[in-house]
C-alpha cells in the first residue's frame, strides 16, 4: 500500500511549524495510519542533506552572493527534486506516511506572485522536479499579512522574509488562489494553536477515515 503524503503551507508566521509537532504526536496514535506505517516529518527547503545546503544559499547567503530570482528558482527546483526522488518517494513507497512543512504550491507563491516570475516556468520546473506526485491532502494555514507581521515581530528575518509587506501581500494572493486551483483545504490560521490542531485533525479524520 502506498503511503500518505500531507502538505502544510501558509505565509510566515501562520504556524506551520507548530501544527507540524502536533500533528506528529496525534496522527501515529490516530488510528488512520495503517499498522506498521511510520511517520516523517519535512520540510522544504532543506529536507535532505543537500537540501540543507540549498536552504543555506536561498535564505542565509552572504549578501553579495544573494541568488538572483530566476536562479532563487532553480535552487529551490533543485531542492525540491532531490526532496522527492531520495526522501519523500521512497518512503510513500513503502507504505509510510510524510508530513512536510511546505512543497511545491510555495514556490508558485513564492517566486511566482511574489517575485512575479512566469508562472508557466514554474509549473514546468514543478513536474520536472516532482516527477508528477501530488500531495493526498495540502493545508493551508490561512493568516492575514497584517496578522503575520505582528507575529514575527522582532524575530530577525531571513532573505525572502525581510521582502516586506507588499510583497507579502502577493504571496498571500497567490496563497489563495492555489488553494481554489488545486482543491487545498484552507484552515483558519487565527485561533490558539490547540483550536487550529482539532480543525486540522477533524478534516484528516474525514479524509482518511477509509484507509
Amino acid at each position: 500500500m502506498s503511503g500518505r503524503f500531507i502538505v502544510l503551507e501558509g505565509i510566515d508566521g501562520c504556524g506551520k511549524t507548530t501544527q507540524l509537532l502536533n500533528l506528529s504526536r496525534w496522527l501515529p496514535k490516530s488510528g488512520l495510519m495503517p499498522k506498521g506505517a511510520r511517520l516523517h516529518l519535512t520540510r522544504e527547503p532543506g529536507g535532505t542533506a543537500l537540501g540543507v545546503a540549498l536552504r543555506d544559499l536561498l535564505l542565509s547567503p552572504p549578501e553579495e552572493e544573494a541568488p538572483q530570482p530566476l536562479a532563487e528558482l532553480m535552487l529551490y527546483a533543485a531542492d525540491r527534486a532531490q526532496h522527492v526522488s531520495q526522501l519523500i518517494q521512497p518512503l510513500l513507497n513503502k507504505g509510510d506516511w510524510v508530513l512536510s512543512d511546505r512543497f511545491s504550491g510555495s514556490t508558485v507563491a513564492y517566486q511566482g506572485y511574489g517575485r512575479q516570475l512566469d508562472i508557466d516556468v514554474i509549473n514546468e520546473l514543478e513536474r520536472i522536479a516532482t516527477g508528477g506526485l501530488v500531495p493526498d491532502l495540502t493545508f493551508l494555514l490561512d493568516l492575514s499579512v497584517k496578522e503575520s507581521l505582528l507575529r514575527r515581530g522582532e524575530i530577525v528575518n531571513d532573505r525572502i522574509e525581510a521582502e516586506g509587506a507588499e510583497f507579502l501581500a502577493r504571496v498571500s494572493l497567490g496563497f489563495s488562489d492555489l488553494a481554489n486551483q488545486r482543491g487545498w483545504t484552507v484552515i483558519p490560521a487565527d485561533p490558539e494553536p490547540n483550536v487550529v490542531t482539532n480543525f486540522l485533525k477533524k478534516e484528516l479524520l474525514q479524509s482518511f477515515v477509509d484507509i
